[in-house]
């Protein structure tokens, strides 16, 4: 079977710091609401549960892709509410950045209503350290454990639906997508947003966010043997972008050049609308939700035809 190692380096391009990354994290993190101090963010993780790529044990047909798309990544809660509303189940769950959080979530077995609690009543703040060394200035070490409590400590490969943490290789920007191993640390490596968290060191290599090389991995989901793809694109409507946000919508261009050849590659694509402006607020947090629940419904009749192809 084919591994989830797919895709060659790609030159990865200067990404727009604010509003990205994981789980909205880098928007809000000047308030000081932080926990605690990671003391090595540079620990080199070797053990048997570190990160990796194994085979699938079977060929998916039906995978869910979710992107990155820092806190307006919400949506895919919405989405997914929707999709357990209806009924419908993967064979395979593929994320970047907050998509693989939010991912792992519904492949460890939680299901859309409480995914949208635990994602209504979280401190985005809380999940990321300060460093006292190393690259980034915060770590994203408290999301690992917040992961790992929230999903019963398991590990990427004992997941009652298997799922894939997209990550960047650091050294030559080549995409891997994690499929067994620690998911808290896989997880925390595809929310790695460089310049503001620290990457994870696995067995010597740095490994971040693939937001500027592969946000919407539905390439990696087709090489990983699935015939069906939904993916959800959290990106911004550039084309709605307000007056007086040209610096922004450049940024927004360019991840639209990567995006679109993965989303040519889709059954289905979701890209829900709900404003320019990102924020990691509740009540962005619960527009974002509202959002994706209400396209996923608007296009039930397509996406049960494609479960059911």
């Amino acid at each position: 079977m084919p591994t989830p190692e797919l895709l060659p380096p790609i030159p990865s391009p200067r990404r727009r710091r604010l509003l990205a990354g994981g789980l909205g994290l880098g928007s809000g993190l000047g308030l000081g609401l932080i926990s605690a101090c990671a003391l090595d963010p540079d620990e080199d993780h070797r053990g048997g549960d570190a990160p990796d790529t194994q085979p699938l044990q079977k060929s998916p047909r039906t995978a869910w892709v979710f992107s990155s798309g820092g806190p307006r990544g919400f949506v895919h809660v919405g989405v997914i509410k929707a999709l357990d509303e209806l009924g419908l189940v993967p064979d395979l769950i593929v994320g970047t950045s907050v998509g693989a959080a939010v991912g792992v979530l519904r492949a460890a077995g939680r299901k859309g209503p409480q995914i949208e609690a635990l994602a209504l009543d979280l401190q985005p703040m809380l999940l990321a350290r300060l460093t006292l060394g190393g690259s980034g200035r915060f770590s994203g070490s408290a999301m690992a454990d917040w992961l790992r409590a929230q999903t019963g400590q398991r590990l990427l490969e004992q997941l009652p639906i298997p799922a894939v943490c997209v990550v960047q290789r650091l050294a030559d920007a080549a995409v891997l997508g994690w499929n067994r191993g620690d998911l808290g640390l896989a997880v925390q490596a595809a929310c790695a947003i460089e310049g503001q968290f620290a990457p994870v060191r696995v067995r010597g290599q740095r490994f971040a966010d693939a937001d500027g090389v592969a946000p919407l991995p539905v390439r990696l989901a087709r090489g990983l043997g699935a015939s069906r793809v939904l993916a959800v694109d959290a990106s911004a409507h550039e084309e709605r972008a307000p007056p007086g946000t040209e610096r922004w919508r450049a940024g927004d261009l360019r991840k639209r050049l990567l995006t679109r050849p993965d989303a040519a590659l889709a059954d289905l694509v979701l890209q829900p609308e709900f404003g320019y402006y990102a924020s990691i607020s509740r009540e962005y947090r619960a527009l974002a939700i509202a959002a994706g629940y209400r396209d996923t419904m608007a296009a039930a009749a397509a996406i049960r035809a494609l479960h059911a192809a």
